[in-house]
């Protein structure tokens, strides 16, 4: 209890400016939250990827896809309609073309919100830091001959940039951790892409 305590009072130390801060840091772990459990379901995943290659390099197309049709993921599911498609190669590689940006998209989808939440957390900070000074540098305060309440005033204008910097950083780890997983889906995706394109274009 007393640390919620703490906690509360520290937050109101930062002044007004701590509510959209506080926002933000909700919006980034609502964020994470839904991507982390969106991808475990969209993303096929590297092991996909080698053993559908492998199968494919072998020559065996209906072992892939059964394996794909078996698989979850955007990916698995392109690739399972690709090769129950009928026609040659280029036909497969235009399907699968038009498939990926949308799939890619969907991947790709809220990752910029929590690019803004890195930029626009410690620019909230420096806002309600500054308030904060402005504050604590008024002509009353200064009128009153405290120094130990003007230097109080300003740690206490300081939490908002220290709450805003840990918040970008926090909404920096997730954007970067999404975005290696996006390129990586991507990189998968071009794999298994290539390896139905020469496999049909062997069949032909």
């Amino acid at each position: 209890m007393g640390s919620l305590q703490a906690a509360v009072l520290y937050f109101h130390k930062g002044g007004i400016i701590m509510w959209p801060i506080l926002i933000l840091s909700i919006c980034t772990f609502a964020i994470a939250i839904e991507r982390y459990l969106y991808y475990k379901t969209a993303v096929s995943g590297a092991i996909f990827a080698q053993q559908f290659c492998e199968l494919l390099g072998k020559g065996d197309l209906q072992a892939a896809e059964n394996l794909a049709a078996a698989t979850t993921g955007s990916t698995a599911h392109i690739l399972a309609q690709a090769l129950a498609l009928p026609g040659n190669a280029a036909r497969k590689s235009a399907f699968m073309e038009a498939q990926a940006p949308l799939a890619i998209a969907s991947l790709r989808k809220r990752l910029n919100y929590l690019g803004v939440i890195v930029t626009m957390s410690p620019l909230l900070g420096l806002l309600g830091t500054i308030v904060g000074m402005i504050s604590t540098f008024s002509v009353f305060n200064l009128k009153a001959g405290a120094p130990m309440a003007i230097t109080g005033g300003i740690g206490e204008a300081l939490i908002a940039t220290a709450s805003g910097l840990c918040v970008a950083i926090v909404a920096l780890c997730f954007h970067s951790y999404f975005a290696q997983r996006l390129d990586n889906a991507v990189t998968h995706m071009e794999q298994c892409f290539n390896a139905v394109v020469e496999a049909a274009g062997r069949g032909a």
